[in-house]
């Protein structure tokens, strides 16, 4: 979307290329390692997980192109002390200290609960969220009950639902991936003393493809997430442009921050890009980096940008939502009473 709305940056059209990493370590470091090595390369709208992160932001920062991540929210990635590696990476994704934050809050003070437990896959997103809800949920007041970790690919929840259902508590939080996360959820349904138990996840799940892979028992499912409702009319005419353009609503949280992180690129690039009479552009990569760290008042669609010396340039607002029926063709997430999933917190 953003290159077809821009076209060209000074008369060159923008060349769109990507690699797969996965959303692992092992695939950050593969994908980092080609597209580190393209001299063409400008800038990295990426990566998509936490994960890929820790593995491919060394490699391209020692080639020096900068990577402008849309959706990565471990907050250690952002954090004081983080490498002087990650020195030309930034984020337009909220930090999970934030996320971490709201969701606890809902839980104690919207739905009353006194008693949480989780269950995390090992991540860097996963553990550091639920560690997060963690921290907050007790400086509240609450009780938790159990924290559980499963495998990235496990499906079979059962022992780890069994060992949570024995310390009864009201909600179950799981910042998990749509396999895993569909697995808990109708696994969940099945297990003895689950059955009434609030159910809720993170951004990882606010997409219809977790419906489809859920089922029924998705009803009445919490998540926490961007809150869609907050982003204006901007965002509302880029919804309807998007659903023009290919015939269905956006299928993730992260869809504006991705357009905001290629538009800052280019923004960047325009100041900083070097034409020859005849023509030929340069871009300093050093003048590139700073040029975006320096990023101040971005007119984004989810909001004014500014950067921070850490590479922090989101304008964070973070929801609660509940999907009030299971079937992903009427994902439609908003405020109004006929949205499914709807926002009920704040």
């Amino acid at each position: 979307m953003a290159v077809g709305d821009l076209k060209a940056i000074l008369g060159h059209p923008i060349d769109l290329v990507g690699q797969d990493a996965q959303c692992s370590a092992e695939g950050g470091q593969a994908a980092a390692t080609k597209l580190s090595a393209d001299p063409q390369l400008v800038a990295a709208v990426g990566t998509s997980c936490s994960s890929e992160a820790r593995a491919a932001i060394p490699i391209m920062c020692r080639a020096g192109i900068p990577l402008v991540s849309p959706s990565n929210t471990a907050p250690d990635l952002t954090g004081p002390s983080r490498s002087p590696e990650y020195y030309c990476y930034l984020r337009t994704a909220h930090n999970d200290q934030v996320q971490g934050k709201v969701a606890a809050d809902f839980a104690w003070q919207k739905l009353k609960v006194t008693r949480v437990a989780t269950i995390h896959n090992g991540s860097l997103y996963s553990r550091a969220l639920q560690q997060i809800f963690v921290d907050e949920f007790v400086k509240l007041g609450g009780t938790v009950t159990a924290q559980e970790a499963v495998a990235e690919n496990q499906t079979d929840m059962k022992p780890a639902l069994a060992s949570i259902a024995g310390t009864e508590p009201d909600l179950l939080y799981y910042p998990l991936f749509i396999e895993a996360g569909a697995a808990v959820t109708r696994q969940a349904r099945q297990t003895a003393g689950l059955g009434q138990v609030r159910l809720m996840g993170a951004d990882g799940l606010f997409s219809p493809d977790f419906l489809k892979a859920a089922g029924e028992p998705a009803v009445h499912m919490l998540f926490s997430s961007p809150d869609l409702t907050a982003y204006g009319d901007r965002y509302e005419e880029f919804v309807k442009r998007y659903r023009d353009r290919y015939g269905g609503s956006p299928i993730a949280p992260f869809h504006a921050h991705a357009y905001d992180a290629a538009m800052m690129i280019f923004a960047a690039v325009e100041k900083v890009a070097v034409q020859d009479p005849d023509g030929t552009l340069h871009i300093p990569r050093q003048a590139l980096i700073q040029a975006l760290f320096a990023t101040s008042g971005f007119p984004g669609l989810t909001g004014a940008l500014t950067c921070n010396k850490f590479g922090d340039c989101a304008n964070p607002v973070i929801a609660v939502y509940e999907a009030f029926n299971a079937d992903p063709a009427t994902w439609n997430p908003g405020a109004g009473p006929a949205n499914s999933p709807r926002r009920i917190w704040p």
